[in-house]
């Protein structure tokens, strides 16, 4: 599975010339989350893990190429890499688990697609200001669960929460991208808002993501790294 994907202003790190590493988390999340679902229709997968690991600052133009494959598919659970190019050259990689819902009630009807909007539809705003993902505060930001926002299983979207985690890091590093995003989903966020809180020390970040309307239920842990000396 390929996925492309046409960088623009919208989707860059704030104060940086360089597009979201959340965004790519995103996009690692939907392009092997196509490939899951493949494996396991109509069972729904869900992420557990998912990870992006940079070799270098990411484009602020062109075209990202992302080529996703199996490393291993079974019964419940499913792990698979993805290739991060920009005009042929690789910057970075992904990887993302998945796991089977394993309530039997729960089936897609219909194998989903995605193809690319008509250029009147593309974003005109930051991709965070289009999601509703807002600063609290140095540290904390936060998304409501909004229709827009779910999954096939009426969760908050697992790859909004990648944007969520890095707008919570970066609020503390302004000027900034990172060069890694590891998130580990322990739990959906059922109600909403997803409070995103992160601890950021010599560029490296701890991000807990809680479900507010829930008993603030962990949801994500979650770490970062900013580009630079470490």
């Amino acid at each position: 599975m390929v996925g492309r994907a046409v960088v623009s202003t919208a989707m860059l790190a704030p104060g940086t010339g360089a597009l979201r590493t959340g965004i790519l988390g995103a996009w690692t999340d939907l392009v092997t989350g196509m490939v899951a679902l493949e494996k396991t229709f109509p069972q729904i997968p869900v992420t557990l893990d998912l990870d992006v690991h940079l070799f270098e600052e990411p484009p602020s133009t062109g075209t990202v190429e992302m080529a996703a494959r199996a490393l291993k598919v079974g019964r419940s659970v499913a792990v698979f890499e993805v290739e991060m190019r920009v005009d042929g050259d690789l910057f970075g990689v992904g990887t993302s688990k998945f796991v089977v819902v394993p309530d039997p009630s729960l089936r897609m009807t219909s194998m989903p697609t995605m193809s690319r909007p008509p250029d009147d539809e593309l974003l005109t705003e930051p991709f965070v200001h289009h999601a509703g993902i807002e600063v609290l505060e140095p540290g904390v930001a936060s998304v409501p669960n909004a229709p827009g926002s779910r999954n096939a299983v009426n969760t908050l979207n697992g790859a909004l929460l990648a944007v969520l985690v890095e707008e919570a890091a970066l609020s503390v590093a302004p000027g900034s991208s990172l060069a890694l995003l590891d998130l580990h989903y322990l739990q959906p966020v059922r109600v909403g808002p997803a409070v995103a809180r992160a601890d950021v020390r010599n560029g490296v970040g701890r991000v807990e993501v809680r479900d507010a309307g829930a008993d603030d239920r962990l949801a994500v842990v979650a770490t970062t790294r900013t580009f630079g000396p470490i």
